[in-house]
């Protein structure tokens, strides 16, 4: 009777034993899984353009897990370039390896190759107000963000530099930074390309008086300039806009306002981008607020 005692008993242990070793490697899996970078793809139906514009999410580590429910994260905004989509920065960078070193959630959304501005001759394309209006009301709604200006920042390359450094003197009170690499900041004063007719319309257009971005930084008000997000803006040696980000800063420093502005060697092509986009995420962590409670 004791030995048939024993024997249950040992089964029962080996039972609880693997069972124990089951719930731990669960455990141990769950915490693996919740505490990798993660990227999500968001289709979201825009109702300003009149059709799903997907954006990808790069959630940080650890975003998951439920010891960090109540955490909510800064965001950085990465605009791609012409021809690109919301997908190239992920495609063409090593940003989710990036992203493993920052608390910090990064969105990469679907610009067309809308110049991130309302067309003036297309009526639905309008990527200035999708940004604006819909685009960060749906991530602020989506996912656990800081909801302030002090917890977001944009930046960009070619196209998306433009887009985010017009954003920032358009509507500083929506960012802590905006980041230009390789920026096409003259794009409003172009006519040697169909997208750029197609957004800006023609010579002397209300639209490209309203998107110009040197004119946006020299006429932007002196008594206003505190509330600037900081400006950061870098361009290869080789790159055919260096003569146009070395004279839109020439304006930054005239007028003052504060920025940083860096020419290294370089063209406009991806490898300088993806060594760039480690500084442009190190300024974004550095001028946001942290990841809090």
């Amino acid at each position: 009777m004791s030995n048939t005692r024993n024997k249950s008993l040992t089964k029962y242990l080996r039972s609880l034993l693997l069972i124990l070793l089951l719930v731990v490697a669960l455990a141990a899996y769950y915490y693996h899984i919740q505490n990798a970078v993660r990227f999500e793809v968001v289709h979201f139906k825009s109702n300003l353009i009149g059709k799903v514009l997907p954006y990808g999410v790069v959630l940080p580590p650890g975003y998951g897990l439920i010891t960090s429910r109540r955490i909510r994260y800064p965001v950085l905004y990465l605009l791609h370039g012409w021809s690109g989509n919301y997908n190239s920065w992920t495609k063409h960078t090593a940003l989710m390896q990036y992203a493993a070193e920052y608390q910090m959630i990064i969105i990469t959304p679907e610009g067309g190759n809308g110049w991130y501005t309302d067309s003036a001759t297309v009526p639905s394309d309008q990527y200035e107000a999708y940004f604006i209006r819909e685009l960060i009301a749906d991530v602020d709604g989506r996912l656990r963000t800081i909801v302030d200006r002090r917890g977001r920042s944009v930046a960009g390359i070619s196209m998306g530099g433009y887009g985010a450094l017009k954003f920032g003197f358009k509507y500083p009170e929506n960012f802590s930074l905006a980041a230009s690499m390789s920026g096409a900041v003259n794009a409003a004063a172009r006519t040697d390309d169909v997208s750029i007719m197609q957004t800006f319309g023609e010579p002397e257009s209300p639209a490209r008086k309203t998107n110009d971005l040197p004119r946006l930084a020299g006429e932007f008000p002196a008594d206003r300039q505190a509330l600037l997000p900081y400006f950061y803006l870098d361009c290869g040696s080789e790159d055919p806009w260096l003569e146009a980000n070395r004279d839109f800063s020439g304006v930054l420093l005239e007028r003052k306002i504060v920025h940083e502005y860096r020419q290294l060697p370089g063209n406009h092509v991806w490898p300088y981008w993806d060594r760039q986009l480690l500084e442009v995420m190190q300024t974004a962590a550095e001028r946001m607020v942290p990841a809090q409670r």
